[in-house]
């Protein structure tokens, strides 16, 4: 296994672990406390920024691998990323809780599955 290979891991255990960070910093939030609480607005937004960092390094060094496995939004989390980061007073509380609670639990299924798989 080459240096490009062994880094596939890394971004995809780099993922996970973002998804386990947001997860536990709004575990006993409502939309509303969420929304409410800038410092945790602030993790979220910064683990969201890892998840996209770490989803486009899969597609630029590892595109076979991206291409099959298209459950993984490679792309819309290398999109939200850059909303985040550039366009931070614009961001969409909205639709950050959304992704929190109807997306990101599914990505970590398949990103775990994923990584187990390369790592067994």
């Amino acid at each position: 296994m080459n240096s490009k290979e062994q880094r596939l891991p890394d971004y995809l255990g780099h993922m996970v672990e973002a998804i386990d960070r947001i997860e536990s910093y709004v575990c006993d939030m409502d939309k509303a406390s969420f929304s409410a609480n800038r410092l945790v607005i602030d993790a979220v937004i910064r683990n969201i920024e890892v998840i996209g960092e770490a989803s486009n390094k899969v597609r630029k060094h590892h595109r076979a691998f991206a291409d099959e496995h298209p459950e993984v939004p490679w792309q819309g989390s290398y999109e939200m990323r850059s909303v985040v980061a550039h366009d931070y007073f614009k961001v969409d509380l909205d639709v950050v809780w959304d992704t929190i609670k109807n997306d990101l639990p599914g990505m970590r299924q398949d990103l775990q599955a994923l990584l187990d798989k390369l790592t067994s």
